[in-house]
């Protein structure tokens, strides 16, 4: 049987292709623009039908139908990156967080770790070899789909057809239904005076020639706009977004000085306008691969001069960085902070940055704090961080003691809360006697 006889054969209702998730199956649905609503709305609807289904994802944006009131015993989110839609259910304990690196979560599913009975995707339409591509989201889509015993697409031609090692044939899915649906996007916002002021101190530790990871958000959108007489920029990141496109425009992103894939974009998933999807659309710029490729610290740090920009949440005195909770509340995940702030710390010339303001809650709040707040969590490590950036400055912690770090991290904390740090700084360490030093 061709590729197309297959595809017309498997090419069913909405009904038809849910109705192939069982109870007790762990599913997989695929992230970020390419969340398939049609195909999640339509296990939704057989919601009485099913118990237990463990729903397995990374960020899902928009309604999520799964994980609304009444939905508790037949769906339960198990999520490796927590977004809007599934942050109260956690909190409220009727879903469950995984903290892992993005690098990892392909190989939780190939290596049947966390193993996918059913795996939910949304794909570009075929070409004329039968492959279809997972488009604006591959990060650990390929994975899931690859390793589970069923594979339900939802073929959208609206999904641009990205390049790369995105692809999967038609004989590996054994159910198709097609629609046509706009993709979910983010509004670029603009940046505020704030974000600009720290978006400065980074773009002064930007050098010609660097490679860049940036995510989404005022800061990345600011330091875009201050990288204006920079030469020969290259990408190699997790997201490309409107400000990567705009960036190439401007002749500032050239990709040419490259040590890694040079005059390529390399990324695992695509997020922003509508026009970024038809800019990404069959063009051989921008190269897609699975985040165990794009996120792996040993490939990241092939590119020279790499530089990796991460926010927090908070950072204490001695470097430690909270970005996934606040508190014991989670809030995010690890996404690939640590993986490419420890690839551009092995980078030649690299550097890894902390990125974030000095205070939260309308300056009530410092987010640089003698202790991390109880129950929060370190995603990356005071030996992993070599740049923290505030609107005050740059504090460069690599190879600093203590004492260093904290009076680094100080000079670009809020001034109002220097004497809390100071006093923080200067208290002297309680010596352990020697009964409780015995094991």
């Amino acid at each position: 049987m061709n590729w197309l006889d297959h595809y017309k054969k498997i090419a069913v209702s909405l009904e038809e292709a849910v109705s192939v998730v069982k109870s007790g199956d762990r599913i997989f649905i695929s992230g970020n623009a390419a969340t398939p609503t049609l195909l999640a709305n339509g296990l939704a609807r057989r919601k009485d039908e099913l118990q237990d289904v463990e729903v397995n994802h990374i960020l899902v944006l928009g309604e999520d139908p799964l994980s609304k009131p009444g939905m508790e015993n037949h769906f339960r989110h198990n999520s490796l990156f927590v977004g809007a839609v599934d942050r109260q259910a956690i909190e409220d304990g009727i879903s469950d967080y995984v903290p892992v690196h993005l690098s990892d979560i392909p190989g939780l599913f190939t290596d049947q770790i966390i193993p996918i009975d059913v795996a939910l995707v949304h794909l570009s339409q075929p070409d004329d070899h039968g492959f279809m591509s997972f488009g604006v989201e591959c990060a650990a889509s390929k994975a899931a789909a690859e390793s589970a015993k069923l594979v339900i697409a939802q073929v959208n031609e609206r999904m641009p057809r990205t390049l790369g090692d995105v692809f999967i044939h038609v004989s590996r899915v054994h159910k198709v239904v097609e629609c046509s649906e706009p993709l979910k996007t983010l509004k670029e916002g603009v940046s505020t005076e704030l974000e600009r002021r720290i978006a400065s101190h980074i773009a002064n530790l930007v050098e010609d020639g660097a490679t860049l990871q940036l995510g989404i958000g005022g800061i990345p959108d600011a330091v875009f706009a201050l990288l204006e007489g920079k030469k020969d920029l290259g990408i190699h990141t997790e997201m490309v977004s409107d400000g990567v496109v705009k960036a190439i425009e401007r002749g500032i992103i050239t990709n040419q000085k490259k040590t890694l894939h040079p005059g390529k974009v390399v990324a695992t998933f695509v997020l922003g306008s509508e026009n970024l999807y038809q800019y990404v659309h069959n063009n051989p710029l921008f190269e897609m691969h699975p985040c165990n490729y794009t996120n792996n610290p040993f490939i990241v740090s092939q590119n020279a001069k790499m530089v990796a920009i991460n926010s927090a949440i908070e950072v204490d005195i001695t470097g430690q960085v909270c970005s996934d909770s606040i508190g014991s509340r989670i809030y995010s995940g690890f996404g690939g902070q640590v993986d490419f702030i420890r690839g551009a710390a092995y980078s030649k010339g690299g550097k890894p940055i902390i990125a974030l303001s000095s205070t939260a809650k309308g300056g009530e709040l410092s987010r640089i704090v003698p202790q991390l707040k109880q129950g929060a969590g370190v995603v990356t490590t005071r030996a992993d961080v070599h740049y923290v950036v505030t609107e005050f400055g740059a504090a460069l912690l690599h190879g600093r003691n203590l004492r260093q770090r904290a009076e680094a991290l100080m000079a670009i904390a809020h001034p109002k809360f220097h004497d809390e740090l100071e006093r923080a700084l200067r208290k002297p360490e309680r010596r352990e006697t020697r009964t409780e030093m015995r094991v």
